[in-house]
């Protein structure tokens, strides 16, 4: 092999991972033209055709996937040694990608950001906020924040931040025309603000959780948002029930503009989780931000 195929093998990897020339080249900063170049490059050096190219996808052929299975761990390897030719750096560099839910970009990484980058400044820190669960390692992130009930089991999961709470809540002036709910089945007598997820698309449940016995309700009603700060001025302005965090809605309850109900029903309050592969190194880049959160005052 070529010395100087080294970085198109990286290039054919990081495509065939996206399954797209164009996410691979937003994620390495340069252009889907060049990318292309040199994929088609390396095929020809080769004398093999690696990828299969239409209008709307990209996927390995039969001789780029046996190509790509053997080159996986040694790419893995030869990251390794770098993140640890850089852990002997002074400061940690580079650049660090997070897929987080936008709770935890509110309540944990925002407050902590800016002295963490002020402490690294040879980091650039990139975060995707999406509150579907997405696989971070199709999607060339380096680690993700999600609930720890819905993690994989083969990553390493860290709690970070306070725990998150989450409520039912309506104003009074829904309340003067309909009885409260007592148990989440008397949801399908009311009018629920639905959440779809960004990313995804799925329509959440609202889960409920007593005595140890757990529900999910499918709820239906007038409105569906992708905004939890919009469900919760649908909700103080009447339109129906939100389900949302307690930390969204504490002041709004705090004056009077909505009611709690079904508290009793409510799941006890859960723990993001810091989550990245299961693998022997961490980058150096990431050690730094869990090391960060895991201060004190972080």
């Amino acid at each position: 092999m070529n010395p100087r195929d080294l970085p198109d093998l990286a290039t054919l990897a990081l495509v065939a991972r996206h399954r797209s020339f164009a996410r691979a080249a937003a994620e390495l900063g340069m252009s889907r033209s060049a990318l292309s170049h040199a994929v088609r490059g390396l095929e020809s050096r080769m004398g093999v055709r690696l990828l299969n190219r239409t209008t709307r996808s990209v996927s390995p052929t039969t001789a780029g996937e046996r190509l790509l299975a053997q080159l996986g761990p040694a790419l893995d390897q030869i990251v390794q040694a770098v993140d640890e030719a850089n852990g002997q750096r002074d400061r940690p560099a580079g650049r660090l990608r997070l897929n987080v839910p936008r709770l935890a970009a509110l309540l944990v990484l925002s407050p902590a950001l800016p002295g963490f980058l002020a402490a690294h400044p040879d980091l650039e820190l990139e975060l995707s906020i999406e509150d579907a669960t997405v696989d971070i390692v199709a999607q060339g992130f380096d680690a993700g924040v999600r609930f720890g009930e819905r993690l994989a089991s083969d990553m390493i999961a860290l709690p970070i931040g306070p725990p998150v709470e989450f409520a039912v809540v309506g104003s009074p002036r829904y309340f003067a025309e309909r009885e409260p709910p007592r148990t989440p089945h008397d949801l399908a007598d009311h009018a629920c603000i639905r959440y779809r997820m960004r990313g995804s698309g799925r329509l959440f449940d609202w889960e409920f959780e007593r005595e140890g016995r757990e529900l999910a309700v499918t709820v239906d009603g007038p409105l569906t948002l992708d905004a939890p700060e919009l469900m919760v001025r649908a909700a103080a302005d009447g339109v129906g029930l939100a389900y949302a965090a307690l930390v969204d809605v504490e002041a709004r309850l705090a004056t009077g503009e909505l009611v709690r109900v079904l508290a009793d029903w409510c799941p006890p309050a859960a723990r993001l989780h810091l989550y990245y592969p299961s693998r022997r190194h961490v980058p150096v880049a990431l050690r730094a931000l869990i090391d960060w959160l895991r201060q004190p005052s972080a």
